[in-house]
């Protein structure tokens, strides 16, 4: 470790396993190291017995539950969008070589009282029991309006300036009831809460585009699910910078942040010192240089059987949007199962998340809970959410955000690219691919 770098991370969590792999592939020397003896920080996926070292220490899994490496727990319920940037990311980098996907079966949203299959073109609006006859109408115009948009063709536009008219007056426009904006921003557009709707319509436009167009690449649904469960993404940027000549350390204690004239210049583990002009990491590493910015409550439940009402899905995702259940945030359930190679055959792992709101956040999850039906076992843990209270050009330490409560890896990739800019002082430009680079890329049904 007695060596100097050019960049320096800590903790193998996606964001910091993405850098590590980016500056590797543009030859940067990069030194990567975790306190814990896995990759994957937060976004971990563990097996059950460390499920049950982290939530119940001193008990042990019961033997119903087979062997530990039939399970891969997530410890964040999150999907790929099929056309997000991590997908772009992913092919760009050819990670994708190391992993395979399978498609997320359903996509449902609660409303009323009861769980639906998110609409996502004119055909599923029609049918979609969410919605009367005329506001399948309504909803139909929408879809045909977004269906047709196109950036620079103003008689795309139906009249509208989405850098100046507001989400409401979209929806106002097409006539569109409470209900149905419910599920065009919670469960099209994936926001957390409401403040999107007074806001420029652009960035909801580009949203729901995203959604669609995840929804047209394969068919199911718009996610998509890394078998072996989302641990193997940071493993796979990993072998990226590993192939490129990046040096790893699992289990190796960080016991001081070396500065010199109030800048970061390396680390020290123990006699050993590492040098480098960069240091990344995760909020863990920096507790002085970071500050809450909430905390998330996640339910990790075994079930022996799949969530009712989702058509016997093998996979889904449900939003229950916060207007349905007078709160302010989104509560999230996503259900992976042993045909993602995450849990012993004929098992499901469900997980129920939201913001918390209230100093009983277990009760802030019951109506994601109600949704699941009987459930084996139980893991909740409430987690903070902390951000760098500075951008690192001072002191030449990049902090990433913690894994927020979104149902996706967006904002993961612009925690990404944000940093890369902040230290490089230019935009990630990942270079397009060949258009038939991408048509190996598959994720099976």
């Amino acid at each position: 470790m007695d060596e100097n770098y050019d960049v320096i991370v800590l903790g193998t969590g996606l964001t910091e396993c993405i850098l590590s792999g980016v500056f590797s592939v543009e030859g940067k020397k990069v030194l990567h190291i975790d306190r814990q003896d896995h990759y994957g920080g937060e976004s971990a996926s563990l097996s059950l017995s460390q499920i049950y070292q982290k939530f119940r220490q001193g008990e042990t899994p019961r033997q119903s539950l087979g062997r530990d490496r039939d399970w891969n727990v997530d410890l964040i319920p999150k999907f790929l969008m099929a056309n997000g940037e991590l997908t772009n990311i992913l092919l760009h980098t050819n990670v994708t070589r190391y992993l395979e996907f399978k498609q997320i079966a359903g996509s449902y949203v609660f409303r009323d009282g009861r769980i639906a299959k998110v609409p996502a073109n004119e055909v599923e609006a029609i049918r979609s029991p969410l919605m009367g006859l005329f506001e399948k109408r309504r909803m139909k115009r929408f879809f045909e309006f977004i269906g047709n948009y196109k950036e620079g063709d103003p008689s795309t536009y139906q009249g509208l300036n989405l850098d100046r008219n507001t989400m409401a007056e979209v929806y106002a426009k097409f006539g569109l009831e409470p209900g149905t904006r419910d599920f065009i921003g919670h469960a099209m557009a994936l926001y957390l809460d409401d403040s999107y709707i007074n806001k420029p319509a652009r960035e909801a436009i580009e949203r729901i585009l995203l959604y669609v167009g995840s929804m047209a690449r394969f068919g199911k649904s718009p996610y998509l699910y890394p078998l072996y469960g989302l641990g193997e993404l940071p493993q796979g940027f990993a072998r990226l910078s590993a192939i490129y000549g990046g040096t790893y350390m699992l289990d190796k204690s960080i016991d001081e942040i070396v500065y010199e004239d109030g800048v970061a210049v390396g680390v020290r583990s123990g006699d050993e010192v590492a040098r480098a002009k960069i240091i990344i990491g995760d909020p863990t590493y920096f507790p002085g240089k970071v500050r809450k910015t909430g905390s998330v409550i996640r339910a990790i439940c075994v079930l022996m059987h799949p969530i009712p009402n989702t058509d016997n899905s093998d996979s889904v995702q449900i939003i229950i949007p916060q207007n349905q259940v007078g709160r302010k945030h989104d509560i999230y359930v996503a259900m992976v199962s042993s045909a993602h190679n995450v849990s012993l055959k004929g098992h499901y792992l469900a997980m129920v998340s939201t913001i918390v709101e209230t100093s009983n956040p277990i009760n802030e999850i019951t109506p994601g809970l109600h949704l699941l039906g009987p459930i084996l076992e139980k893991f909740i843990g409430v987690t903070d959410l902390y951000e760098p209270i500075e951008d690192g050009t001072k002191d030449h330490v990049y902090i990433s955000k913690s894994y927020d409560a979104t149902s996706h890896f967006e904002t993961t990739t612009d925690d990404v690219r944000d940093i890369y800019e902040r230290i490089e002082g230019k935009p990630l430009v990942l270079q397009k691919r060949p258009e038939n680079d991408d048509e190996n890329f598959t994720a099976y049904e």
